[in-house]
């Protein structure tokens, strides 16, 4: 063919200023990242990721191991449960001190003598009573039941008996003790207190005096 015209482009030319849809201006063929040379870069990128996000997460579980175990040992120990406080029979003592001269008012038939009522330890114990065993004899307290005595102190307490009938007391009293009813926060006991031979003594005479002149 004659003439001269315009020149056709041949295959794959491109002009200057176009695009190619599948050159480096355009977008990314889909499989463009799994083939060609590149393929060997990608695959140590995607493994090194992997390795890497598995161990971020194990320095965060480490981290939050270690967190964990610094924050109990930071806490402080629980506190030991008190233990409890002791029976009052155990810390409670009553001693006899002496007799004690009664009013003339009162008759040969009543006497009075002192004990000496201590606590040991622990919390303060309540003396809610006294009395004692001989069906003939009647008691009364100076201070009167209840009264309260703490621990390391001691409480003069004068009893004053009465004998309202000869027939039902002792002619000699062996081993007399008086019935004392304690409380504190751990219990209520009635518990029995020997005040020894002096006691006994007092005791003996002081029946004697008051119905030696009994018919019985």
């Amino acid at each position: 063919m004659s003439g001269v015209g315009p020149v056709e482009p041949g295959e794959g030319t491109r002009a200057w200023g176009t695009s190619d849809p599948d050159g480096p201006d355009g977008p990314p063929h889909p499989n463009a990242l799994t083939r060609g040379p590149l393929v060997p870069l990608v695959r140590l990128y995607r493994r090194h990721r992997r390795a890497a996000l598995a161990a971020l997460t194990l320095t965060l579980l480490l981290a939050g191991g270690g967190y964990l175990s610094a924050v109990r040992q930071d806490a402080p120990p629980p506190r030991p449960t008190p233990p409890a406080p002791p029976y009052p029979s155990l810390v409670t003592d009553v001693s006899y001190l002496d007799e004690v001269a009664a009013s003339r008012a009162a008759g040969n038939r009543t006497f009075s003598f002192a004990v000496l009522v201590s606590v040991q330890s622990g919390p303060p114990v309540t003396i809610a009573g006294i009395d004692q065993p001989y069906a003939g004899l009647s008691l009364t307290s100076e201070p009167r039941a209840p009264f309260l005595v703490r621990a390391g102190s001691a409480h003069k307490v004068v009893i004053t008996m009465h004998v309202k009938e000869c027939g039902k007391v002792p002619g000699n009293a062996g081993l007399p003790f008086l019935d004392v009813t304690l409380r504190n926060k751990r219990a209520m006991q009635v518990h029995g207190f020997i005040l020894g031979p002096r006691y006994a003594q007092s005791l003996s005479q002081a029946l004697q005096v008051a119905c030696g002149n009994d018919s019985r």
